[in-house]
């Protein structure tokens, strides 16, 4: 309850959002209601059934001379009516994280391959993706894939050389490698090295908003940032499988040459015997596919980032993550489409 008075006769009638005007200065403070309010000199109204309280306060015009009271403040009573709009369950409700941006890779694995089939790619820009991706990352790809492949002789030797199937370790060492070893371990490396730059640098110029800037310049991000740095992965990834494959085999016959006692010729001409054309095509089409999943995952939780400086680091972590997990997974589904019934590459090499 709230008394109103002021000094000379006005009539008023208050409501949300009105406005009300006077002769002279006043401070106005009362509730809203439903009836017509009278007040004169000396005299107060009292309001007994208010509704939603409202703070009214005078400001002078400028245009007339008069002054007038807008509602600034208002506050809601709890014994109101009802809304008429009921709240469901979904005006609420926001997806996940983690399930609008699943949904964000195959938007953007989508957007990429109609981009790429209509020829809306920058290719100048897809040229310096690929010497990143490519050329720089040849050494730790090489070196990383030949401490693997001595890691994998030491074991392969040892048991091996028991069962007397010396002659055997070249062509076991040229199936792990070209089947398993050499894509995977390569697509680990660049996941690490390739992927978190892109999901960085592509998240800071989300945040940054650099991606609008594009935008506003009337060109897509999608040709001008994700295209190019899908194609150059998905390019450069079969040939570091390649030479990784190659490096691999080296170190291994190198050290079982000079620790154990196995000569040169004896692991290559093994491993030509139970190599098939179809095992390096394999890898490379293996290596391919992470190359494709590195950097679309990469891509898109960089678009996607939100949260300033700390939203970046979240999402490189989380990208490189994602991208083994899609690795490991894509493995044992092109392995299981590969390799299916009893394999007969060992039977030469006995």
């Amino acid at each position: 309850m709230q008394t109103t008075s002021q000094l000379h006769r006005t009539y008023y009638f208050s409501s949300r959002r009105s406005s009300i005007r006077s002769n002279s200065r006043m401070k106005l403070g009362g509730w809203n209601s439903s009836q017509l309010g009278f007040t004169g000199r000396g005299q107060s109204l009292r309001f007994l059934t208010p509704i939603h309280k409202t703070r009214l306060f005078v400001i002078s015009d400028a245009d007339d001379g008069h002054a007038y009271a807008p509602v600034l403040e208002e506050d809601s009573n709890t014994n109101h009516a009802p809304s008429s709009e009921p709240e469901t369950f979904f005006s609420k409700w926001s997806p996940p994280k983690y399930l609008w941006r699943g949904l964000s890779v195959l938007v953007l694995a989508g957007q990429v391959i109609i981009r790429t089939l209509k020829g809306k790619v920058h290719w100048r820009n897809t040229l310096q993706q690929l010497e990143r991706v490519g050329p720089k990352s040849v050494g730790v790809c090489l070196l990383t894939s030949a401490f693997v492949g001595m890691a994998f002789t030491i074991q392969f030797v040892r048991e091996f050389t028991r069962l007397g199937l010396n002659r055997s370790v070249g062509g076991v060492l040229a199936l792990a490698f070209s089947r398993e070893l050499s894509p995977v371990v390569t697509s680990i490396v660049v996941a690490g090295r390739i992927g978190s730059a892109f999901a960085a640098e592509l998240g800071t110029m989300q945040v940054s908003e650099q991606t609008d800037t594009l935008r506003v310049l009337g060109s897509n991000p999608v040709d001008y940032l994700v295209t190019p740095r899908v194609i150059a992965s998905s390019l450069a990834l079969p040939f570091l499988t390649l030479m990784c494959f190659t490096v691999g085999m080296a170190s291994s016959a190198l050290l079982a040459d000079s620790v154990y006692g196995i000569s040169i010729n004896i692991i290559l001409d093994s491993a030509q015997r139970a190599l098939r054309s179809w095992d390096i095509i394999s890898a490379m089409i293996k290596s391919q596919v992470f190359g494709m999943i590195i950097s679309i995952v990469s891509c898109a939780w960089g678009v996607t980032t939100m949260g300033g400086a700390k939203g970046v680091g979240e999402s490189t972590t989380s990208a490189v993550v994602i991208s083994l997990v899609g690795i490991f997974m894509a493995d044992f589904a092109l392995s299981y489409c590969f390799f299916q019934g009893a394999g007969d590459s060992l039977k030469n090499c006995v």
